[in-house]
Formats: structure tokens, C-alpha cells, sequence
């Protein structure tokens, strides 16, 4: 059986069953960055987009207290809320909001609202004071050291969100998941198809049992093996397969696999196949094409191939043999006359929703 014939079985999920599947579009690992915050006085805010899960070591003590992997404002004493205000790393339509009060128990807020804003340009505190929200999340009861996830049915892209606590209290991390929506005039004519700031993303995997596929896509070096997609161990004879939904229809030039810190774990090889769905069926293996034959990899090196006979794809399928880790893919290329409109037409629906 050949790899582009192979059943696919999802390690997540669908996107429209799993939201938290598709990627954290505050991330710090995607730039987001608070802000301003109303109050931190307990727990800097920033902790929020820390991409890694909350941490809790008992008998910390600092000068202001308990030391907290979160945001933690002080006690009111007069009626109000308290909020924090975030700048998204990659805008986008929120899809899902995800917030976590791990380990916060006799100091958790009861309740949290999440609106969201699109503003052009680097707006500051004072902008942002006056701009038009959005209600993405209702005012919605939380638990002590609990995950609320919340779906999210706004059509509009958004470039900021503003978290509000009642009255005030703790929250370790805030996600918000969602389809990113980049704006066709700051792209480059040469870019990375797959990033998921250009609007690429994971639609499925095979395995995820180390490390999420999801960081196959992001902006920068991994700093650490941690920070790359990684496999369990295979004790058949198939292989493990990512594949991506590019941010549009493109033409690949130059493709990157890179196992960095990847040593003793790094696959033997592998192969890129690509699909143009706007012509063919992707359900059909016979319609998927190779783009990258199987190729040998090296341990702890970032690979560039520059491909042959491009052609135009808008879905790829990367196989590692059989098993292993990788730490980025970037998929180098230019958008197609169709992709480029599809991706300007999509920033106009999103930007203007109805």
C-alpha cells in the first residue's frame, strides 16, 4: 500500500468537534502580548499566554505572598471587576476560549467575560480604551482549579481580546483558539505557506503522544525538544503523517524539515505529498502527487530541499519513518492568482461580517 493510500486515523479530534484543536492564537509563542492590565498585584498577567501548562510549588513565598503561575489581582473592596487586555499574536475568528484556574482554589473569580476587538495598526492602552468590543464569551461561571472551555459563534476577525473578572481573584491561563485571518497587504510575495500566521494549520496527525503538530508551524527557531512534534515509539511497520491545510492555494518552491534537538529520536526519512482540493478530491489517494520523494534525514539538522517540478497544492501530508520528532516545517513558495484572492476575500468577509 502506498503512503498517500494509507487510512488516516486522527490522533485529535476534527476541528468542529475539538475547537482547542486549532491553534492558540494568543500564544506567546505567536507573539501575543498583554497589553495593560487594570491590576496585577499578586500574579503578573503575562503569565496568561505562557504556551506550557501551569506550574503550582507550595511554600513560595514572595514579598506580596504565595508565588502563582497565573494572573492574580487583589482583594476588592469596592464593587467593580477587573480585566486585562491582550493583543493576539496572529488575528483571527475566534472559534473557542479556553480559561484555566489551575491551582488558583480560594482565589478564583466566580465569574469572566471575554470581548474581542479588530484595530489596525499597534493601538495602546488609550486606543483600546475607547474601541468597540465585541462579546465573545458571556459572563460565565468558573470553578476553582478548573478548565472552562467556551465555543465561541462570532464571525468577526479579531485582533485583541479583553478578559473581565468579577469581582477579582486569579486565572492561570487564557486560550483562544481559532482560524488565523492574516491581512493580504503585509504579506510578502515570497512566504511560508504553512505558518500558522499566514493562516496555515494542522488538520490531523497520526500521533501526538510526546509533542503537539501544531508546533510544526511556528514563527521561530524550537529552542528545545519540547517545542517540536514528537511521536511515540512504532512497533509495527506503518509510519506516523502529519498533514497541513496551507494558508491558500500555492506553488512550493523551497521545503524545510527541521529535526533541531532531535538526536537519538530524529526519523530515518521523509516524504512530502500535496493536494490541490480546489481541482481534485482530497479524499481520493490517487489525486494526492509527490512533492518531496523519501528523502534520509539527518539528526539535529534543519534540511532545505528546493522541490523539482512545483505544482500547485492546498493540502501536503508530511511522512516521517517510521516514527520520531521534528521540530518545524516551513513550506516556502508563492500564492497562486486564486490564492491570493481567496486569502484577500476572506480578510474582506471576516473584516466586514454580515
Amino acid at each position: 500500500m502506498s503512503t498517500a493510500q494509507q487510512s488516516e486515523t486522527t490522533a485529535g479530534p476534527p476541528d468542529d468537534v475539538d475547537l482547542t484543536w486549532l491553534p492558540d492564537l494568543a500564544s506567546r509563542a505567536l507573539g501575543g502580548g498583554v497589553v495593560t492590565a487594570n491590576d496585577e498585584f499578586f500574579a503578573a498577567a503575562d503569565n496568561l499566554l505562557n504556551p506550557f501548562p501551569p506550574t503550582f510549588a507550595p511554600q513560595t513565598f514572595g514579598a506580596k505572598g504565595q508565588v502563582y503561575d497565573g494572573w492574580e489581582t487583589r482583594r476588592r473592596r469596592q464593587p467593580g471587576s477587573d480585566h486585562v487586555i491582550i493583543r493576539l499574536g496572529v488575528p483571527g475568528v475566534v472559534r473557542a476560549v479556553l480559561i484555566d484556574t489551575a491551582f488558583f482554589t480560594g482565589n478564583y473569580p466566580p465569574y469572566a467575560q471575554v470581548d474581542g476587538a479588530d484595530l489596525g495598526g499597534h493601538p495602546g492602552p488609550e486606543q483600546l480604551a475607547e474601541a468597540r468590543w465585541t462579546p465573545l464569551v458571556p459572563r460565565t461561571a468558573l470553578a476553582g482549579d478548573a478548565r472552562v472551555v467556551v465555543p465561541v459563534d462570532v464571525p468577526g476577525r479579531q485582533t485583541h481580546v479583553r478578559l473581565t473578572i468579577f469581582p477579582d481573584g486569579g486565572v492561570a491561563r487564557l486560550r483562544v483558539h481559532g482560524e488565523p485571518v492574516p491581512d493580504p497587504r503585509l504579506l510578502t510575495e515570497v512566504l511560508d505557506l504553512a505558518a500558522v500566521e499566514h493562516g496555515g494549520r494542522i488538520e490531523a496527525c497520526s500521533d501526538r503522544f510526546y509533542g503537539s503538530p501544531q508546533h510544526l508551524l511556528l514563527p521561530g527557531p524550537a529552542r528545545v525538544m519540547g517545542e517540536g512534534w514528537e511521536t511515540a515509539r512504532r512497533r509495527d511497520d506503518g509510519n506516523d503523517w502529519v498533514r497541513v491545510k496551507l494558508c491558500a492555494a500555492g506553488v512550493i518552491d523551497l521545503v524545510e524539515l527541521d529535526t533541531s534537538h532531535f538526536k537519538g529520536n530524529a526519523p530515518a526519512a521523509a516524504r512530502l505529498i500535496g493536494v490541490d482540493a480546489t481541482t481534485d478530491d482530497p479524499a481520493d489517494p490517487a489525486r494526492w502527487r509527490d512533492l518531496l520523494p523519501v528523502t534520509e534525514l539527518r539528526p539535529d539538522t534543519r534540511h532545505r530541499f528546493r522541490l523539482d517540478r512545483p505544482s500547485t497544492v492546498t493540502h501536503v501530508r508530511l511522512d516521517v519513518y517510521p516514527d520520531g520528532g521534528m521540530a518545524r516545517l516551513r513550506l516556502f513558495g508563492r500564492l497562486t492568482e486564486a490564492g491570493a484572492a481567496d486569502l484577500a476575500d476572506r480578510f474582506r468577509r471576516t473584516t466586514n461580517p454580515a
